[in-house]
């Protein structure tokens, strides 16, 4: 969602801040805004992106030893320099912010008859008003901090710099990621690794309720009592090579490119180990030999990974198997079920809604969890029994990728080990499945080779304001993707059905003027779409078919047919959504979008 950047050193901290925003922008992207401790407080925010920012400081020439930065994704109030981070109160006290202040009206109306005033619509504010109430009362910022984040009611991560401490950053967490650099004789904050590469690999990930006071000697860290807590050091994995964008014009097309070596780093440690509970983790065998269902709760691109998981457990491991969209199933009231294994999906790891599903799950007596993704210092990875963690390298383009094929993978995984545990996995099937594993990257890497055909495609559904996709069985999942990969990034309209659904209502929306981009695998449900695909080519539809080089499809009027490599069996979705993210982007392209940062949209979820 939006990103935070801090930092205590004996050297400008400008550079740094700007620096590690621009690593977070992929975060939030609507302003941002910097406030710096020398002689008084220096506040500079903007409208737009970064570099509009950096600009800024530059002409009014800020500099400083002590800092705090955002970057934000608008949730309460429009983007505007009023509602640009840092807030600041009386005193030289300035905050920012990410979360949702649940009680902020409240808060607000307590303040206002304290004599506060208010310029942004913004939760945030009331932040940077209660710790100046506070501090007012106490002159401790430390003690003002946790008093204030003590009334607070809903999610934050929260950095805090005052006027008069011209060396000391508070922080505080609950629900929003935060972390603390460690440099040589320096100090850094951020919501995110990405941000600190450039400075310091040295890490601390603070818990739930904490609260840190940073100087130049150290660092603190306290519950909101004020009772002291210590946090494991780690060296981050995340490379500063991965950010940069090298050769291509957009994030998303290099994430794209490389889902060969995604796929290829995920596979690694199953075609050295097999398909062995010991993947999972240390209680791989205990937790998988103990249940006798699987939930996947997850949201967007992750959800439709769960989708196609779904399939597979049930087909290769005989396990029922739900698949659940997280906002939705921590307010359902479910009938939980102790042997149900609950398998979390998300890239980052910090999304809002997974994290409150898990924890809901967990309330409910479900004791058995697997998460599954991209971050290994993640709180989801923190809080689950086990873990897989996809090695897809950071993914910066908000539309995600390399992320979802890596998690089909990983879900691979696990439906071949319940199977195998199950006793229901024949050996020979077992071997033609990590045989499949090994081909996939080289097969990914023939998709990506059919891009010059896509991009002819684009030029025609950059002329539409709507798609259709299509899919059946473990591909309609695949369909849900292209789908929303075409709606985020190009911002045409798009919708996905099962095929054989297309006669019960959606076929009513075919014309020439509808696209319909049909998912043909040669699977046992060809048949039956090819005489689903007989119905919109009967009422003029426009056919775009990804077909299978085996499947016979012959291009004619009114039917485009693209043929990907021989059929690749039961990992064909991984292999079929490659072409969708190619047709999205490439739309997008020719409709001069911002590709990377779509509009409203935001690459790491960090509020309900």
């Amino acid at each position: 969602m939006c990103g935070i950047v801090g930092a205590v050193a004996r050297r400008n901290v400008v550079p740094l801040l700007i620096a590690g925003l621009k690593r977070l922008e992929y975060r939030g992207y609507d302003s941002a805004g910097l406030a710096i401790i020398n002689g008084g407080l220096h506040r500079v925010r903007s409208i737009g992106r970064v570099a509009q920012l950096e600009a800024q400081a530059h002409a009014e020439q800020v500099s400083g030893n002590l800092g705090i930065a955002h970057t934000r994704w608008a949730t309460h109030g429009a983007p505007s320099i009023r509602n640009a981070h840092p807030h600041q109160s009386r005193d030289g006290i300035a905050v920012v912010h990410n979360g949702i202040i649940e009680n902020y009206e409240a808060l607000r109306s307590q303040l206002q008859q304290q004599g506060y005033s208010f310029e942004s619509e913004t939760d945030t504010e009331v932040i940077a008003h209660l710790v100046h109430s506070c501090y007012a009362r106490h002159q401790d910022l430390g003690l003002a901090t946790r008093e204030a984040v003590g009334m607070l009611q809903g999610a934050y991560a929260i950095a805090v710099v005052c006027a008069d401490q011209p060396h000391r950053l508070l922080a505080a967490r609950l629900g929003s990621p935060l972390l603390i650099g460690v440099g040589e004789g320096e100090y850094f904050l951020a919501s995110d690794a990405a941000a600190l590469i450039a400075v310091t690999q040295n890490m601390l990930y603070l818990e739930e309720g904490d609260v840190v006071d940073i100087t130049l000697a150290g660092y603190a860290i306290t519950d909101v009592g004020g009772q002291p807590v210590s946090r494991a050091s780690h060296v981050s994995r995340v490379s500063a090579d991965t950010a940069e964008l090298g050769p291509y014009a957009h994030y998303m097309q290099k994430e794209i490119a490389e889902q060969p070596r995604a796929i290829a780093d995920t596979v690694e440690k199953v075609l050295a180990l097999g398909f062995v509970p010991q993947l999972f983790g240390d209680l791989g065998h205990a937790v998988l030999a103990d249940l006798d269902s699987v939930a996947i709760i997850a949201c967007g691109t992750s959800y439709h990974a769960a989708l196609v998981a779904r399939y597979w457990i049930e087909q290769i491991a005989r396990v029922p198997c739900s698949a659940e969209v997280a906002s939705e199933y921590r307010y359902r009231d479910s009938v939980p079920n102790p042997r149900t294994l609950i398998v979390t999906i998300s890239q980052s790891g910090e999304t809002a809604d997974t994290l409150a599903a898990l924890k809901h799950a967990q309330a409910q007596g479900h004791r058995h969890s697997l998460a599954i993704c991209n971050v290994p210092e993640s709180a989801l990875t923190r809080l689950s029994t086990l873990t897989f963690l996809t090695r897809a390298g950071m993914e910066i383009g908000v539309a995600s990728t390399k992320a979802f094929t890596t998690q089909l993978v990983a879900l691979f995984a696990l439906a071949v080990t319940l199977a195998r545990l199950r006793g229901v996995l024949a050996r020979e099937a077992e071997i033609e499945y990590l045989d499949a594993l090994r081909r996939l990257p080289n097969k990914v890497q023939h998709v990506l080779n059919l891009e010059p055909q896509l991009k002819l495609w684009a030029e025609q559904f950059a002329k539409k304001n709507h798609a259709l996709f299509l899919g059946r069985g473990v591909h309609y999942p695949i369909a849900l993707e292209g789908s929303l990969k075409l709606k985020e990034v190009s911002y045409i309209h798009a919708e996905a059905y099962p095929a054989g659904e297309l006669k019960h209502g959606p076929l009513a929306l075919v014309d020439a003027e509808m696209p319909v981009v049909a998912v043909a695998p040669n699977d046992a449900l060809l048949g039956k779409l090819k005489s689903n695909l007989q119905e919109v080519k009967a009422r003029g539809g426009e056919l775009y078919v990804l077909a299978d080089n085996d499947s016979h499809f012959t291009s004619a009027e009114g039917l485009h047919v693209i043929r990907m490599p021989d059929y690749e069996g039961i990992l064909s979705p991984v292999m079929h959504v490659v072409p969708l993210q190619l047709l999205a982007y490439h739309t997008a392209c020719r409709l001069g979008t911002d590709v990377d940062k779509p509009r409203n949209l935001a690459k790491s979820v960090t509020v309900e």
